[in-house]
């Protein structure tokens, strides 16, 4: 087998992209420090279609020459805001229909594997800080809280391979 070139892929311009329909999900990045983990959101955020990312507290916004060294220019396809505060955008989520789902290990969560996306919701996947997690405060205003699960030895994976997971789940719908 041959590998595909740039040509063969096919891809889209960032203005057919944006014209694109969306996936009804918003990932809500609460205090999320590595500029490089947010680029890899963004980069992900494009390949799936994600409505639009939040970036929130200490996440830094584009442009950023750190950001850009991973999203490989995702950060100019996939829209984006920012919020002060993680609870104002999760409130502001709420007020718009979303149903909030926080990526973390809290008792009584949800295995990965065992969230059942329905197709007539939008939804707002949090994923936080790379050593302290989602806040507290996200967590007690999610609707559901939802756990991936590990059998090895650590317990976590890096911020940007769980975002992709959650993507990935939201994204066939199982």
């Amino acid at each position: 087998m041959d590998k595909k070139t740039i040509w063969d892929l096919g891809r889209d311009t960032v203005e057919v992209f944006r014209a694109k329909p969306k996936m009804p999900l918003v990932v809500v990045l609460d205090n999320v420090r590595s500029l490089n983990n947010i680029g890899s959101i963004f980069r992900t955020s494009d390949a799936f279609l994600v409505e639009r990312i939040m970036l929130c507290g200490i996440t830094a916004c584009p442009p950023s020459p750190e950001i850009h060294k991973t999203a490989l220019g995702a950060e100019e396809s996939v829209s984006w805001e920012y919020y002060e505060s993680t609870d104002k955008g999760l409130e502001a989520l709420h007020d718009a229909g979303y149903v909030v789902c926080v990526l973390e290990q809290v008792k009584g969560s949800i295995e990965l594997q065992d969230f059942v996306v329905e197709p007539d919701k939008k939804y707002a996947l949090v994923a936080g800080h790379e050593v302290h997690g989602v806040s507290q405060s996200a967590v007690d205003s999610a609707d559901y809280c939802i756990e991936i699960p590990q059998f090895g030895t650590k317990h976590s994976l890096n911020v940007s391979v769980s975002v992709a997971l959650g993507i990935w789940h939201f994204f066939t719908g199982k």
